[in-house]
């Protein structure tokens, strides 16, 4: 089995336990002793840059952020930029207010939203943040958006996405939808990402939970789904690990002696 030199983490259900909203600390440990190791990590999440959470004695590598679209290094450097067509943008704001469904957009440095429901209020408090409505919406959709984030349940996609050609639905949550360009996805990412630093699919390893998941875990050489994951993930995952809530990550990296 190859060498592993670098490991992608999804946040939410993976490295923070969805119900108390932390990291434990022996995933913290894990983290540490990863990179103490020499062993690269990066964050791949469906989150934005500003969203992110820091956690105590931890640095990340790299991250991959808005499910793919753009990554990034630690020094701020692009590896990766992949907006979505101004035309899709508009096309997916209108469809959602004709369902009745808000919208936030995502900017690198900003997110701004043209209101809220109660779907789009508790996708945002998973990450304990606020949706933010601000009078400046139309002003910031003019800036190159990575992903939009709205209320959505299975049976509103094909609405979502009516008449829009180069963007495409990753959801993780069956109450809301993160929409992001028909080219980009995790997978995408990691792809660019292992290129930039010269590394083989085989010395990748990656971490997830979600739906939104599947396409980074068969970029990699070893996939590892967390018991609290998905069906469909765990289906096609090449391994699974303890849930979050039980250090399955240390556990994992422990008797495969990464740590």
């Amino acid at each position: 089995m190859p060498q592993t030199k670098i490991v992608f983490f999804d946040i939410d259900g993976t490295l923070i336990d969805m119900q108390s909203k932390r990291i434990t600390e022996k995933t913290l440990e894990a983290l540490q002793r990863l990179r103490a190791g020499g062993v690269k990590i990066c964050l791949a999440t469906g989150r934005s840059p500003v969203a992110l959470p820091v956690f105590p004695g931890v640095e990340f590598d790299a991250c991959l952020t808005f499910n793919g679209s753009l990554c990034y290094t630690a020094g701020g450097e692009t590896i990766f930029s992949n907006p979505i067509a101004h035309e899709d943008v508009q096309k997916i704001i209108a469809n959602g207010a004709a369902i009745g469904r808000p919208v936030c957009v995502s900017v690198r440095d900003r997110l701004a939203a043209n209101g809220a429901d109660v779907d789009l209020t508790d996708y945002f408090a998973i990450a304990k943040m606020v949706v933010p409505i601000t009078e400046e919406f139309d002003t910031v959709c003019r800036e190159d958006v990575y992903q939009l984030m709205m209320g959505g349940r299975k049976d509103e996609y094909k609405a979502i996405l009516r008449g829009v050609d180069g963007a495409k639905i990753a959801a993780w949550w069956d109450r809301a939808v993160d929409v992001i360009p028909a080219g980009g996805g995790k997978g995408i990412g990691i792809e660019k990402m292992l290129a930039y630093y010269g590394l083989d699919k085989a010395e990748a390893l990656a971490f997830g939970d979600g739906n939104n998941d599947r396409e980074m875990l068969q970029a990699v050489g070893t996939g590892v789904a967390m018991e609290n994951g998905s069906p469909e993930l765990k289906a096609l995952a090449d391994e699974i690990c303890g849930p979050v809530y039980e250090d399955g990550i240390y556990h994992y990296c422990a008797d495969k002696g990464l740590i």
